[in-house]
């Protein structure tokens, strides 16, 4: 982003956050398939620091919507590890590296999360739900590697663009 204006920064990280959402809603009927680690990534890339108010826009509109759960704590954490694996590399060009990236993002979400069900059921709860989730985590990452194999590069383009024009 070129300058701050705080009105229209609020503006553009409430449409993003909401953006994120609703594209994550459209896509519900798919098990685990999603647009929020393009997102997050396309924020963490070419906002920098600035990426945490729409991902944590996001993350208010699902407590929203869902609830408070379990899941909420890592909500709270989660969506960091991968915005700050895209910042480290953001001078990445390859669209396959972004792929990767976010499959693997995909791939670990379970295992990610399963330390939290350490502190409600213990070592063997955490490792038993990991192991459910591991077909949702294939899918996860199945879909977030095509995902951002297609539209990461496209999408960094267009709005590095826009940001440079109209912030």
């Amino acid at each position: 982003m070129v300058k701050s204006r705080p009105a229209a920064d609020a503006a553009l990280f409430g449409i993003l956050g909401g953006l994120t959402f609703a594209a994550k809603m459209v896509m519900a009927s798919l098990p685990n398939i999603e647009p929020v680690s393009l997102m997050v990534m396309l924020f963490a890339v070419t906002l920098g620091k600035k990426a945490l108010f729409p991902i944590y826009i996001y993350v208010l509109l699902e407590l929203a919507l869902n609830g408070f759960g379990l899941w909420t704590a890592a909500y709270l954490y989660i969506w960091l590890v991968l915005a700050g694996a895209a910042w480290l590399l953001r001078d990445m060009q390859s669209p396959l590296g972004w792929a990767v990236l976010s499959g693997t993002f995909g791939l670990l979400f379970g295992a990610l999360c399963a330390p939290l069900c350490l502190f409600t059921g213990g070592p063997a709860f955490a490792l038993s739900w990991w192991l459910s989730g591991v077909p949702f985590d294939l899918l996860h990452c199945g879909g977030n590697f095509l995902i951002a194999l297609f539209l990461f590069c496209p999408l960094r383009a267009l709005m590095q663009r826009l940001l440079q024009k109209y912030f």
